[in-house]
């Protein structure tokens, strides 16, 4: 398709839509992959990024021309489960990125191929990386794995930015462990309760080991009863069913700035504020499926963990925190740094919100990473 102008001038875009080795184009004409494509103008760059998400859409991803300006091609890319969570397979996801990879080689000539984990796209992307260096990725239990995920060809970097360590892992540091029935939303251990006075904020350090050892217990004990009821319904001839998850906006650091601190604003999580936040529907895995459960949000079983995947990755790496982020914290990107089993690895901090929308923090953050690629590449 031929390139038409971005919002930035000197800035170009083409839309690529490509099939994959296990999904092909809908009956209604969309591909299973799709993505915008940035470049400067009259530039053919030598190197460039790839940035996906478990489900949302990264195409239009907002430093996708800070980067083509900068000489740096930049392809948003989206697998199959944009907007399809429920839906997610890792192992079909990472076939998908390959086809991302492999139309930045083979198409556009890039010789340098760096890899964007942002946000959620941190351990996608870990998994990709790692899978390509050793495969390892396995299908869930009865599945077969995707065609293709042997093939999968290894980026030449890593980047992770505003990135926590994997689904299972932030989401259980977010769901409310005062929770005592999944079935009830209502129903409240009044010990554990995070919004009630008595409790704090400020917590003590009692009360969250407490809370934070609820936490997991709730996880298992989701995992425990999806796995039964998995065999259950499969009993009866049924492949899955849909269930929802209540209350996942309780991260005692989203009320207590005490706890781990920075300079995110106090009481604020990426829904507003936390208390009205944890009583929406819109958190996450609030749409889920028995499956989607075991290999998406799963602390026991999901492969979704970014640490196993960082610790396969060797190539340079680069990881960038926000200090401002009401989600994502310090702790979490020093996970991700001293996970990689990279030599030649780096970290900084950036003072901006989770999206980097401060005044300048999009050209701080990637006038970072191109000076870090131009010292390598």
């Amino acid at each position: 398709m031929t390139p038409t102008p971005s919002a930035t001038p000197g800035v170009t875009r083409e839309f690529v839509g490509l099939d994959s080795t296990t999904a092909h184009r809908a009956g209604s004409g969309g591909h299973p992959c799709q993505g915008l494509y940035y470049r400067g103008v009259g530039r053919k760059p030598r190197v460039a990024m790839i940035a996906a998400h478990y489900q949302i859409d990264f195409s239009e991803h907002y430093l996708a021309e800070y980067m083509a300006t900068r000489g740096v091609g930049f392809l948003g890319w989206n697998t199959r489960f944009r907007g399809f969570e429920s839906s997610f397979l890792l192992d079909h996801a990472l076939v998908d990125i390959g086809v991302g990879v492999r139309w930045l080689r083979d198409v556009q000539g890039i010789e340098t191929v760096l890899l964007l984990g942002n946000s959620g796209g941190g351990s996608l992307m870990a998994a990709y990386q790692a899978n390509a260096v050793e495969s390892h990725v396995t299908p869930l239990p009865g599945m077969r794995p995707a065609a293709g995920l042997a093939d999968l060809q290894p980026a030449d970097g890593y980047v992770a930015t505003a990135a926590h360590p994997g689904r299972p892992d932030v989401l259980t540091a977010w769901m409310d462990g005062a929770v005592v029935d999944e079935n009830d939303p209502v129903a409240t251990d009044l010990e554990l309760e995070l919004f009630a006075g008595d409790n704090g904020p400020p917590y003590d350090q009692a009360f969250v080991r407490r809370y934070r050892a609820a936490q997991v217990a709730r996880n298992e004990a989701i995992t425990d009863w999806a796995q039964a009821e998995l065999a259950r319904v499969r009993a009866a001839g049924f492949t899955d069913r849909p269930f929802t998850v209540m209350r996942t906006w309780a991260d005692p650091r989203m009320v207590d700035p005490t706890l781990e601190p920075t300079r995110r604003p106090a009481n604020m999580c990426y829904a507003g504020v936390p208390e009205k936040a944890n009583r929406s529907t819109h958190g996450i895995a609030a749409a889920c499926t028995l499956r989607n459960w075991i290999g998406m949000w799963s602390l026991r079983h999901a492969q979704t963990r970014a640490e196993p995947h960082l610790a396969r990755i060797t190539c340079p790496a680069l990881v960038i925190n926000a200090e401002q982020d009401t989600g994502v914290f310090p702790s979490d990107a020093q996970r991700i740094h001293d996970a990689l089993a990279s030599a030649d690895k780096s970290q900084c901090s950036i003072d901006t919100d989770h999206y980097f929308t401060t005044p300048g923090a999009r050209t701080e953050k990637a006038d970072t990473i191109a000076k870090w690629i131009a010292r390598r590449w």
